[in-house]
């Protein structure tokens, strides 16, 4: 499949979420380089509707130092090989307490082709029935928002949906006319 050889793979950061390394590569020309890899578990973003909404989470993240309004979505880092539908179900209860009578299937995405070897696949859930809510003690503030469709390809369109998975997920369902 490819021509680049790795001579060397070093672990030079991990802990539970996730581990960078540097491996020392050689391209078909024989030069040879570095590459950073982060390594992290498949997740699962949700496109939960009611009706002509969609329920959205809204959070603080850290690295970019504001709020993202968001589909829920997220991983298992204590089970990494956990079926991805499962994994959708969980998130979607974690996040917004919401259990999904009918989840289907959209799309398997690589989140950043580039450095990481994560991927994420894409749910549209219906048939949501509200239960409680079990946030993990990094979702602290996470708040639940119901947002009309038209509003929320308002906020996409304006740039106030930052969340690229969010956009993507979103676009992928509206293309195949799922939404």
């Amino acid at each position: 499949m490819t021509d680049i050889k790795q001579l060397s793979s070093e672990v030079v950061y991990q802990n539970k979420w996730l581990t960078v390394r540097e491996d020392k590569i050689a391209r078909p020309s024989g030069a040879q380089g570095i590459y950073g890899v982060v390594e992290k578990p498949d997740f699962a973003i949700i496109i939960p509707v009611i009706d002509d909404q969609l329920v959205l989470v809204e959070q603080y993240r850290y690295p970019l130092d504001c709020y993202s309004l968001e589909l829920p979505q997220g991983a298992c880092e204590s089970q990494p090989n956990i079926y991805p539908e499962q994994l959708a179900r969980q998130e979607l209860q974690e996040e917004t307490g919401y259990i999904a009578e009918h989840i289907q299937h959209i799309g398997k995405q690589a989140l950043a082709v580039g450095f990481c070897d994560q991927w994420y696949n894409i749910y549209l859930a219906t048939g949501l029935q509200q239960k409680e809510r079990s946030l993990d003690p990094e979702e602290e503030g996470l708040q639940v928002r119901h947002v009309a469709i038209s509003e929320f390809e308002t906020l996409l369109a304006s740039g106030k949906i930052i969340d690229a998975t969010t956009t993507n997920a979103y676009c992928l369902a509206k293309f195949k006319g799922l939404i």
